[in-house]
């Protein structure tokens, strides 16, 4: 009987105790329950069993079926049946005796644990159950055992065949279930096909496993119920980005991480945006859209337009996220940080450059959630961090619930913001309507247009997720929610300084000539650069050329670095900044623009409701000027072109002026006809005599 001993006391084992064989039926801390062959049952300490001459385990799992057929109701009798059949077998290889063996038997030789390890009974097993006819692999023979271990005869039933509540299968055969259950988990990660191809991977898998038509297949509008049945909620038949979210959510309950205090939990990403841009070369393109979103107030607190995110970029867009919004010219007054319900003249007294800022509150994060994209676990980016102190927390990867927040933020700008602007393009090939007519803007003036509808939309916003837990009826904005975790927590921003500012941007190496310093073809040049034109900075790792760093989103200045003193900063202005657009678009310039009147007044919903509205108005019309009303074809567009170019080069002279005034000329236009100077002849013979 030593062989049978486990060592573990578990619900289901039949042991011996005071010459009676009992069946364990339940274990609760030190009290063990017992039921005789005859179904009583009696409770009895587990020290006091233990301590009996005559105890011993007789068999592991040998009354297993007994105890749990409370759990297989609901069950068809088939499906039951085919589970006692599996247990029979599975008992057999662990104990080395099947449940029915009487307590004199000896194990066969292949399936005695005494000169066999489990894992040789279990190949013993399923060369067995092979040559009756029921194909099987030592390693589905493991799962099952393992199953059976862990859950008792249950644990031999897939749950999707009960006929109760939830998707079940009914009478199909669990084979037949188990094998759509591998296809579909094999879909999760595969392209979209038909269900079709569903039937067909069915069919190869019962094949590959029991043999050629040992598992009869339904027939096609059977397996098609079936099918849809077992695959409720997974969008097999749908898009795979759709299946990889669903696979990739966590088992039970999503967790909600708890935050007091504004920067607390910073979470950065980029996506593309559904709009089309002119590109620096003139050249309509995409672009992507990283940003930044505080847990805590829901504030984007930065948001930057690229062609293709870099490093660069992601350390610009901590920089501006840790300084504030500068007020543009051309926006409104309302949305002013002064005008705001953010506590303005607290913080003014903290940095005096809020002054003139946008009501978008600076928040500096102390702990920043990313994926795995190059632009975030790059080492420019985390020196950034460092130098910033704050705690760079990189996401699983292929797990975008670690940061659903920016997922959402960047989700709702592109539904929100971007098909207001003209060139939306849609968020598939499918949704895309005739954009070719369209006027798009540059990058620049849309960059512009984003920065403004953050501070007037967004920031004024009401947030479902910004609920006062007393009173959840009610819900803030997230300048709302920032002044009052403010109050709350005494949260005081310290923002950077503007050297601290400079540092975090791109940097070049340039040589400072006589014109200065050009920059993506444009030219940078002050009085303070004579004394360093045509100099060595005196870096000889860098062939004695100038560190200079630039914004790329604000084009009008650079900043040189003085290697000759002190390693201080030397602003550059562009040289063409008076007479071009620049650095926030056709916007920043349009002086015309008319100003709302009564300037002192507090601002109210009222105005930056306007505010927003004449903002899309102007994101959908697209840029004046930029292209024609749209009357024209391309090919229209591109003979026009081609006949002005042609014209410009071979234009003849001017005529000239009429002698008669404008109004008798109009009067005869309609009754006289020009005077028509024929063409002189053309003579080889005076043309040679001129020469002479």
């Amino acid at each position: 009987m030593s062989l049978r001993n486990r060592g573990v006391l578990r619900w289901g084992d039949q042991v011996r105790f005071e010459g009676v064989a009992y069946t364990v039926t339940g274990l609760s801390g030190v009290l063990v329950r017992l039921a005789d062959p005859q179904g009583e049952s009696r409770a009895v300490l587990l020290p006091q069993l233990m301590a009996d001459s005559d105890f011993a385990i007789l068999t592991g799992g040998a009354s297993r079926l007994g105890s749990s057929l409370r759990g297989l109701d609901g069950f068809p009798d088939r499906v039951v049946e085919q589970a006692r059949w599996w247990e029979h077998h599975l008992v057999e290889v662990i104990s080395g005796l099947p449940p029915e063996a009487s307590l004199d038997a000896v194990p066969r030789p292949d399936y005695d644990p005494t000169t066999h390890s489990l894992a040789e009974r279990e190949a013993a097993k399923a060369d067995e159950l092979t040559r009756l006819g029921f194909k099987v692999s030592p390693r589905t023979l493991k799962r099952r055992r393992q199953r059976y271990e862990t859950e008792g005869l249950v644990g031999l039933v897939d749950r999707r065949v009960s006929s109760g509540t939830g998707p079940g299968a009914g009478n199909a055969d669990p084979r037949l279930v188990e094998a759509i259950g591998q296809v579909l988990s094999e879909a999760k990660s595969a392209s979209t096909r038909t269900v079709a191809f569903a039937l067909w991977r069915t069919g190869e898998i019962l094949r590959e496993k029991y043999g050629e038509g040992i598992v009869p297949m339904p027939s096609r509008a059977t397996f098609y119920r079936l099918f849809e049945l077992l695959s409720q909620g997974q969008h097999v038949a749908g898009t795979a980005r759709a299946r990889k979210s669903l696979a990739s959510r966590p088992e039970g309950p999503f967790d909600m991480l708890t935050v007091c205090r504004p920067g607390e939990v910073v979470e950065i990403d980029s996506t593309p945006l559904d709009v089309l841009v002119l590109l620096p070369d003139g050249v309509p393109g995409r672009v992507e859209m990283t940003g930044m979103v505080d847990l805590a107030t829901r504030t984007i607190t930065a948001a930057v337009l690229r062609p293709t995110t870099k490093s660069v970029d992601a350390s610009l867009l901590l920089a501006k996220t840790v300084t504030p919004e500068p007020m543009r010219p051309g926006w409104t007054e309302a949305l002013r940080m002064s005008r705001s319900v953010l506590p303005h003249q607290r913080l003014l007294t903290l940095d005096e450059r809020l002054a003139g800022a946008a009501a978008k509150p600076v928040i500096v994060p102390e702990v920043i959630v990313c994926d795995h994209g190059k632009a975030f676990i790059s080492q420019n980016f985390r020196s950034a961090c460092r130098m910033l102190g704050i705690d760079f927390q990189p996401a699983h990867e292929g797990t975008p619930t670690d940061k659903p927040h920016i997922e959402r933020t960047l989700g709702s700008v592109a539904s929100m913001f971007a098909q207001f602007v003209s060139g939306y393009v849609g968020r598939s090939s499918e949704h895309r309507g005739d954009v070719d007519e369209k006027r798009l803007w540059s990058l620049l003036e849309l960059q512009e247009l984003l920065d403004e509808w953050i501070v007037a939309k967004w920031q004024n916003r009401k947030h479902d997720e910004l609920r006062d837990p007393a009173t959840p009826g009610r819900a803030f904005s997230p300048n709302e929610k920032y002044a009052a975790l403010v109050e709350a927590s005494g949260y005081v921003p310290v923002a950077l300084t503007s050297n601290d500012y400079i540092e975090l941007l791109p940097a070049t190496w340039r040589a400072v000539n006589s014109y200065g310093i050009r920059i993506s073809r444009r030219t940078y040049d002050c009085p303070e650069l004579n004394p360093f034109r045509r100099q060595r900075s005196g870096v000889a790792a860098r062939k004695n050329l100038w560190e200079i760093h630039h914004d790329p989103y604000d084009v009008s200045r650079i900043w040189v670095r003085n290697h000759w003193d002190g390693g201080g900063w030397i602003t550059v202005g562009w040289t063409h900044l008076r007479s071009a657009p620049m650095p926030f678009g056709e916007m920043a310039w349009d002086h015309a623009r008319q100003q709302l009147p009564d300037q002192g007044r507090a601002s109210t919903e009222e105005e930056i409701a306007e505010a927003v509205a004449a903002l899309l108005r102007k994101a959908s019309a697209g840029p004046e000027g930029s292209r024609d009303d749209g009357k024209l074809t391309r090919r229209d567009r591109r003979v026009a072109a081609r006949t002005k170019a042609t014209s410009s080069r071979n234009r003849l002279p001017l005529p000239e002026p009429p002698t008669t005034p404008p109004e008798e000329t109009a009067a005869e236009d309609d009754h006289t006809l020009a005077k028509v100077i024929p063409l002189g002849v053309f003579d080889p013979f005076e043309e040679a005599k001129k020469r002479w």
